[in-house]
């Protein structure tokens, strides 16, 4: 069966999710001329995009049933269940030839499973995984990790070039979300070492943005530090990513690694200090939120600071 021709203006898209990220990636795909329908549980977060013109999907089946490609960015491995391979799930809706590309950070075992099962029925599944946050998903320049089909995923380049930079089939069916638990274990600590940094330039009545300054074009130097240590220094706590699905996605490539039979210490210490954080009320909060529960370590409230 010979892979569908993606064309905008023709080939009609769906999308399951449109929150932080979603309404962005939708719209970006709407901007190139696809059509699009889509579904989020609550309808009012889709809005924007209703009000640009997209259809509405009253479930993720209704969404697939009138779509040739569906787009999946959802919460945790359960609603990626869910919404695909649920009984009102997009697969239910799909027709053979169809495309499934999941892009929420999943389990690597649940994305071969919903590949398995959509092959059965004669539909193609991507699982594509990205990095950048809220700012990398408003701008289009995302780093998409991408597994399954070659041929499926070369398919898909009008989609790609619409939301991402970066661009790297990774291999079969899971190696996007493998892929992804990497990014993930990476910034973990970095997210340690940046609160760290910056607790510690306080303290030492170090002017925060002067030492951005200085330490961000160096060696240590990150996406991080130069997205997030700005938004830490003005008390700016709002999710690009949020704590709660940075734990789940933590937990996962944890799984994982025990899996393999690999010690991650690194990983394993900043899962049990964004617990803590979670559990001191952030877990909707951004990621970098984590420079509270550090600074609460230290007796300090980094609010309050002056």
């Amino acid at each position: 069966m010979s892979v569908l021709e993606i064309v905008p203006g023709k080939t009609r898209l769906g999308w399951i999710g449109t929150g932080v990220m979603g309404k962005s990636m939708a719209g970006h795909l709407m901007d190139k001329g696809f059509p699009m329908t889509v579904y989020n549980r609550s309808q009012a977060k889709a809005q924007p995009l209703l009000d640009k013109g997209a259809k509405w999907g009253a479930t993720p089946r209704a969404v697939a049933e009138q779509s040739d490609v569906v787009f999946s960015i959802v919460g945790f491995p359960v609603d990626v269940r869910n919404v695909i391979l649920g009984a009102d799930g997009a697969l239910a809706g799909c027709k053979p030839g169809n495309i499934l590309v999941d892009m929420t950070t999943s389990e690597p075992s649940l994305a071969v499973e919903i590949a398995e099962t959509a092959k059965k029925k004669g539909v193609y599944s991507v699982d594509a995984p990205v990095s950048g946050g809220d700012i990398g998903a408003r701008e289009a320049r995302l780093s998409i990790m991408i597994g399954g089909e070659k041929d499926v995923i070369d398919a898909l380049k009008p989609c790609w070039e619409a939301m991402g930079k970066t661009i790297v089939h990774q291999g079969g069916p899971g190696a996007g979300q493998h892929t992804k638990m990497v990014n993930q274990t990476l910034i973990a600590s970095g997210m340690v070492a940046l609160c760290e940094g910056l607790l510690y330039a306080h303290k030492a009545g170090l002017d925060l943005n002067t030492v951005l300054l200085s330490v961000g074009p160096g060696a240590a130097g990150s996406w991080s530090l130069a997205n997030y240590g700005p938004r830490i220094i003005k008390n700016d706590f709002a999710p690009g990513f949020a704590v709660e699905h940075f734990i789940k996605d933590m937990g996962i490539a944890l799984e994982e690694s025990k899996r393999m039979g690999l010690a991650m210490p690194g990983l394993a210490l900043a899962h049990q200090l964004y617990i803590s954080l979670k559990a001191q009320g952030h877990g909707r909060d951004g990621t970098q939120s984590l420079q509270l529960a550090l600074a609460r370590l230290a007796n300090f409230d980094w609010k309050a600071r002056s």
